[in-house]
């Protein structure tokens, strides 16, 4: 059976299905731009428009870090509330911020900060999470440090000699242009140097995490919340991104999980909010490996 929306988007002359796995040279990116009106497109003719309103359905739409997160909670919600529906979407963190501004969205999903006019949007942080360096677990570098880090994704080091390791090249993962992990990851990492092109880039967390799960030469960064057996995350500067680390901030590699829209939530949008930041919601999310902001 034909998908509808794929059908819709075909007819307007639009790609419907985004490559998972691309090469793009980092500095040229009107591509982000295109990438957010395309996706706020898909999450328009997935969900249409303010449930506030209307009664459709609750859609949340933005990070793929977030996205498990927030489909864990619209599961548990809805089972909670049966005449309550949330339909939650990917697409990056740009993406859902687009889509909350333009009404395509009730909620837009980020894992990095607003930025310029993007902060008109009402702002919901909800967790804190750590970015985590992770290699394959037959991998015996156990602490790297946020210098090499840098110079390993800037591509002046390509080799893992350089770390003391057996002679290999390392096989570099980063993030899409406009995914709120990419963001973070060079604000907090990068100081204001750029992902060399020759990283393989992907379209989500859970697509790094499974090249790095396959190929035991690779360096990639992910979610902590949604590192698992599959995968190794790193001490950083002798730090491991554990819970009790991200709480108090001393793992460095911290950022917020944030809801954003345009207006105060009210209604059903309300309701979803409140279970979020309430006390079943944060425990959620605890338990998801994420730090809850109550």
């Amino acid at each position: 059976m034909s998908d509808p929306t794929k059908t819709a988007l075909t007819a307007r002359g639009l790609s419907p299905v985004l490559s998972k796995t691309r090469r793009f040279p980092v500095t040229a990116y009107p591509f982000r731009c295109i990438c957010a009106v395309i996706i706020a497109l898909l999450v328009a003719l997935g969900c249409d428009t303010s449930s506030q309103s209307t009664g459709r359905p609750l859609c949340v739409a933005g990070s793929t870090s977030i996205q498990p997160f927030a489909e864990k909670l619209a599961e548990i919600y809805m089972h909670r509330h049966p005449q309550a529906r949330v339909d939650v979407q990917g697409g990056g963190s740009s993406a859902g911020i687009y889509a909350a501004t333009h009404g395509a969205a009730d909620l837009g999903a980020s894992s990095r900060e607003l930025l310029g006019e993007e902060k008109k949007l009402i702002e919901i942080p909800i967790a804190n999470d750590g970015i985590a360096v992770i290699v394959h677990p037959s991998n015996p570098l156990s602490t790297i440090s946020l210098m090499e880090i840098r110079k390993i994704f800037s591509g002046a080091v390509k080799n893992w000699s350089a770390l003391g390791l057996p002679p290999h090249d390392i096989d570099l993962i980063t993030r899409e242009e406009g995914s709120g992990t990419r963001e973070a990851f060079e604000h907090l990492v990068m100081s204001k140097q750029e992902i060399t092109p020759a990283a393989l880039v992907q379209d989500s967390n859970g697509s790094v995490r499974e090249i790095v799960a396959g190929d035991r030469h690779s360096l990639g960064y992910i979610s902590a919340g949604l590192v698992d057996h599959r995968v190794k995350a790193l001490a950083i500067d002798g730090v491991f991104p554990t819970r009790e680390n991200i709480k108090n901030h001393t793992y460095k590699l911290v950022r917020r999980f944030l809801l954003v829209a345009r207006a105060e939530p009210a209604g059903a949008c309300k309701a979803f909010v409140d279970f979020v930041l309430g006390p079943n919601g944060q425990k959620i999310l605890e338990s998801e490996g994420l730090v809850g902001v109550k």
